[in-house]
C-alpha cells in the first residue's frame, strides 16, 4: 500500500513539473488550483481525492501543442474529430492529454482518463471523477465569477445537481456572446437533469 501511495506522489510530481514547464504561469496556477479543488470535491462526494487531484493536474497539460501536434495527438484516442473540433483543435486539448497521459506517463485509470479526455465538453454516462473535474476546472477559485458565498451555495448540492447547474450557467454564457455549446453539452445536461429527477437515462 505504501508502494503505491509513494508511485503516486512520484508520478504527481513528474507530471506536475511537466505541467509547469510546459504551460504558461497563469495556465499552470489554474491547473493547480483546479487539483486543488477536485481533491476538495473527492473528499466532500466521496471520491479519492489523490486520483482527483491527478486528473486536475493533468487537464490542461497539452494547452501549449500547435494545431497540428493536437490533433495528431487527440487522434490516437481512436475517436472520430468532430467538425467544431477539426475547426478548433484547441478544443481537443483534453482528448490529447489523456492519451499523453497514458503515452509518457503510464497512466491506466479509466476513470483518470476519461476526466481528463472530457473535461471540456462533458459527456453522457461520465463517471463521479469525470463529473468533479469538469465542475472544479470551472468554479476553482481563481474564476473571477467565483465567490466564497457561490462556492458554498454550489457544494451544498448534490453532484449531478451541482453540475448541472455549471452547465446551465456556461450554456447561458455562450449564448450571450452568440455561440452555442457543443450538442454533446446539451445532451450532458439532460441526463443529468433526467438523473437529478430520479429517471436514470
Amino acid at each position: 500500500m505504501e508502494n503505491d501511495e509513494l508511485e503516486m506522489t512520484n508520478l504527481i510530481e513528474k507530471i506536475r513539473d511537466f505541467v509547469k514547464k510546459s504551460v504558461k504561469k497563469e495556465r499552470y496556477e489554474h491547473s493547480v488550483r483546479t487539483a486543488e479543488f477536485s481533491a476538495r470535491m473527492g473528499r466532500i462526494y466521496k471520491v479519492d481525492d489523490v486520483r482527483c487531484y491527478l486528473a486536475g493536474i493533468s487537464h490542461d497539460m497539452c494547452k501549449n501543442f500547435n494545431d497540428t501536434e493536437m490533433l495528431k495527438t487527440a487522434s490516437r484516442d481512436g475517436r472520430a474529430i468532430s467538425t467544431l473540433e477539426a475547426e478548433n483543435p484547441q478544443l481537443l486539448h483534453g482528448r490529447a492529454a489523456a492519451v499523453f497521459l497514458q503515452e509518457q506517463f503510464a497512466v491506466s485509470d479509466a476513470d483518470v482518463l476519461q476526466a481528463v479526455a472530457s473535461h471540456t465538453f462533458g459527456g453522457v454516462h461520465l463517471c463521479p471523477l469525470a463529473k468533479i473535474l469538469y465542475a472544479a476546472d470551472k468554479i476553482e477559485p481563481g474564476r473571477p465569477h467565483v465567490t466564497s458565498e457561490y462556492l458554498e451555495k454550489m457544494l451544498k448540492k448534490d453532484l449531478d445537481s451541482l453540475v448541472a447547474t455549471i452547465l446551465e450557467e456556461n450554456i447561458e454564457y455562450l449564448n450571450s456572446k452568440g455561440k452555442k455549446a457543443a450538442q454533446i453539452t446539451y445532451d450532458f445536461l439532460e441526463e443529468l437533469r433526467g438523473e437529478a429527477n430520479g429517471n436514470p437515462s
